[in-house]
This record gives C-alpha cells, structure tokens and sequence, in this order.
C-alpha cells in the first residue's frame, strides 16, 4: 500500500476571464495524497471549448 500518491480530480467551475466573461469550465486538479487525504495541489488547469488546455492562473473564480 502506498502513503503517498498522486490523484487527479474534475470539477465543473464557474470562471471569469476579462475577454470572455463568465463561462463554466472542466478543472482538472492534481492533489498528493498521504493516505487518501489530499494535503497539496500540484497543479490545476481548464479544457476550453474548443479542446484546448490551459493553465487556470489567467482567469479566477467567481462567486
């Protein structure tokens, strides 16, 4: 059994850009785990509509 290990997770997001506006994204969120409880985010990005990926650092959430 590991203790440490790396999972991926997607959530449907409500997103702001300046160009676009608000948009519901896919983010993809990549945790470290130790046994099963994420304790760090390595990195999160966004699928566009288009089938593009990006990083999520140029657009934020909305509330």
């Amino acid at each position: 059994m590991n203790l440490v290990s790396v999972k991926r997770k997607t959530r449907i997001e409500k997103r702001f850009t300046q160009k676009m506006g608000m948009f519901t994204a896919n983010v993809v969120y990549i945790q470290k785990t130790f046994l099963n409880v994420p304790f760090k985010t390595l990195h999160k990005y966004r699928e566009t509509y288009y089938g593009e990926v990006k990083d999520c650092e140029d657009c934020r959430i909305s509330a």
